[in-house]
């Protein structure tokens, strides 16, 4: 299945809230609003991938935070329709999200990852990040770890 690369339009909200709800259990899910925060904050790169038919296929939302002169990018979440998946979309969205990212000035990428997600470790650690930290209780209702990874980035 092939998918196009576009800029989230706020009328992709519910889609990608339920996509969301698809590739994620309760502990690790976005409320909507959170959802829409996050997607639609100014400082947000937040790519869509959609299919000929108009599906969305899978999305990423990158925050680029700025302290002082710095700035780094840090990976909100990034879901695949579970029909996509093992075809590339996923660091196809991850590769362009970080160009996007290096583009507005940030030095790396962020992203936490629960710690027993292995299929997500090991994604991270193909597209060249590396854990730097455990965060115990990262994910506070549930109780559950993340690992801390990161990448840095070649700014143009």
């Amino acid at each position: 299945m092939e998918a196009e690369l576009r800029g989230y339009l706020k009328r992709d909200l519910d889609a990608i809230y339920r996509l969301d709800q698809l590739c994620f259990s309760n502990e690790f899910r976005f409320g909507r609003e959170s959802m829409r925060a996050f997607a639609e904050a100014d400082d947000a790169v937040t790519l869509i991938a959609e299919t000929e038919g108009g599906e969305i296929a899978g999305f990423v939302i990158v925050q680029v935070e700025r302290r002082g002169d710095i700035a780094r990018g840090y990976v909100v979440t990034l879901d695949v329709a579970e029909k996509c998946r093992r075809r590339g979309l996923a660091q196809t969205l991850l590769h362009e999200a970080e160009n996007r990212a290096a583009a507005a000035g940030a030095l790396w990428m962020e992203l936490h990852v629960f710690t027993g997600n292995e299929g997500a470790i090991r994604f991270y650690e193909r597209s060249g990040y590396a854990r730097t930290e455990l965060k115990r209780r990262f994910y506070g209702g549930a109780g559950l770890d993340a690992f801390v990874y990161r990448k840095e980035l070649e700014v143009s």
